[in-house]
């Protein structure tokens, strides 16, 4: 798992906005209104395709050489450039959807004492896992990164 990845990207201006395509990564087509979108939105697509390959444990490819792409007339060729740790650590920040079953009674009391599950549910996985700040949180997720890293080195 690396901390920066730099991609080539196939970018078409049209008449309705701007795609854009990345060669090496099949799916990964972002599109735009504009040129400048273009760039923010190809960057964004970029990493988070890299995230889900990362978490799909799928081995991310090595990119194609620029002078290697074939491209028609009016397409033009810019390396789009992933930072992920910054990324990651908003996927990890992301909420999450959970159900959970508790008794019809307690959910009336907790109603009627206007508890936010949400919150109540975290701060009693935070206190269960013992994450005390932001800090903590962050130590555990670089561990758990590392621990993840050294795994898939060892395969």
């Amino acid at each position: 798992m690396k901390d920066i990845y730099s991609f080539p990207a196939i970018i078409t201006v049209g008449n309705d906005g701007v795609a854009i395509e990345f060669p090496d990564l099949p799916g990964c087509c972002p599109c735009a209104s504009d040129i400048n979108e273009a760039f923010t939105n190809a960057r964004e697509a970029l990493q988070l395709h890299i995230y889900c390959m990362e978490e799909d444990e799928e081995e991310i490819p090595e990119p194609t050489d620029v002078m290697d792409i074939e491209f028609e007339k009016g397409q033009v060729i810019a390396m789009i450039e992933a930072w992920m740790p910054p990324f990651r650590e908003k996927m990890l920040n992301k909420a999450t959807n959970k159900t959970v079953t508790i008794p019809r009674w307690l959910d009336i009391l907790a109603k009627k004492e206007k508890v936010t599950y949400s919150h109540l549910l975290q701060d009693a996985l935070k206190q269960y896992l013992g994450i005390t700040s932001p800090e903590s949180l962050q130590a555990y997720a670089v561990h758990e990164q590392r621990a993840e890293y050294s795994v898939k080195r060892k395969k």
